[in-house]
């Protein structure tokens, strides 16, 4: 996990989008951590970049559905996806072909 989120602070420092970090580094931390509960293990992280817009891609070798559940409120997991959806303007996943399936955020600076 920490791998991942330098990995974000390195790459936005380099654009000079730090603004954005601490989010970017919120949603990538959930996306890379379902990848590792429930996708199988992290196949790839990407950040995007175009214009104010961040988009977080991480693959990993599962083709199930991610699901934003409503967690119970004693749970100790379950609202990853809930942080993701109110950080940002987007997110969702599809399955190119092939053994990966792609979970994406987009974020506005």
């Amino acid at each position: 996990m920490a791998t991942a989120r330098r990995f974000v602070d390195q790459t936005l420092a380099a654009w000079g989008v730090m603004e954005v970090a601490f989010d970017a580094q919120l949603v990538v931390s959930e996306l890379v951590t379902n990848a590792m509960r429930h996708g199988g293990g992290v196949a790839q992280l990407r950040l995007l970049s175009h214009g104010a817009e961040l988009a977080c891609v991480v693959a990993d070798h599962s083709h199930t559905v991610p699901v934003a559940a409503a967690p119970d409120v004693f749970s100790e997991f379950g609202r990853g996806l809930r942080l993701v959806d109110a950080l940002c303007s987007a997110w969702g996943w599809l399955s190119p072909s092939g053994s990966r399936k792609l979970v994406w955020a987009v974020l506005v600076g």
